[in-house]
């Protein structure tokens, strides 16, 4: 049974793997509110399977944040084409809050919206210029775009982020501690450069990291965390409340 789950889902990622990334579409999703009739402070983050042979086993996740009365999304992510000829790893409003990923269509991990909010953004954005590796990129074991969102969810834990076990990265924790919060900001993890280690929070249940490959099993939300699949089960609510 897991083999065939590990099949069928790889499969899905292979037919990604093998479209054309250049045509595929990036347009919105239609997951954001419109600033034009939405006034109150938003934040999101969204997961999407990564281009070519690399959303077989992993996804590209971002933040997005919008202050209240403010006209348009800020998008925060780091990306790592240019970076060996030194452009930034963070970038800013590459593209729009919740545009479909090179075909891929992102998942909405958090919706945090009204009152509270906007001292949420206000950290989230301190947190952005804090982030240990502004110009560094590498894919595996990291730092990439879900280390950097990782670091997003522990500097500000009322986001409750809970990264899916495709995220591969998250568990590569700043200037190489072996031992931090989890990204959901409500358990521990031990943590040997991103490469192995195990994790134990509220948000996510119990973790275990395998040459960045995470196994897994979600108690709150009864789920089995696996690689290249993901998430097997109920998928936990993106709406947080700001306290």
């Amino acid at each position: 049974m897991l083999a065939a789950l590990l099949t069928v889902g790889g499969c899905a990622a292979l037919e990604r793997a093998n479209e054309r990334w250049w045509e595929a579409r990036r347009d919105s999703s239609a997951q954001a509110p419109d600033p034009a009739s939405t006034s109150e402070a938003v934040i999101q983050v969204y997961a999407a399977r990564t281009v070519g042979w690399r959303g077989v086993f992993g996804v590209h996740t971002w933040i997005a944040v919008k202050p209240a009365g403010a006209p348009a999304f800020r998008r925060y992510e780091v990306i790592g084409w240019g970076v060996d000829r030194g452009a930034p790893a963070v970038r800013v409003d590459r593209t729009g809050p919740d545009n479909y990923w090179f075909g891929s269509r992102p998942e909405l991990l958090v919706d945090a919206r009204g009152e509270g909010v906007d001292a949420l953004i206000a950290r989230v954005e301190d947190a952005v210029a804090r982030y240990p590796y502004p110009r560094t990129y590498r894919t595996w074991p990291g730092p990439n775009s879900n280390t950097f969102v990782a670091w997003v969810g522990r500097e500000v834990p009322e986001l409750r982020l809970h990264l899916p076990p495709t995220a591969i990265g998250k568990d590569y924790l700043p200037n190489g501690a072996p031992i931090g919060r989890t990204p959901g900001g409500r358990g521990g993890q031990l943590s040997v450069l991103g490469v192995a280690g195990v994790l134990a929070g509220w948000d996510e249940g119990i973790e275990v990291n395998v040459l960045g490959l995470t196994f897994g099993l979600d108690v709150l939300n009864p789920a089995l965390k696996l690689p290249v699949a993901g998430r097997l089960g109920v998928t936990p609510s993106h709406a947080r409340e700001a306290r």
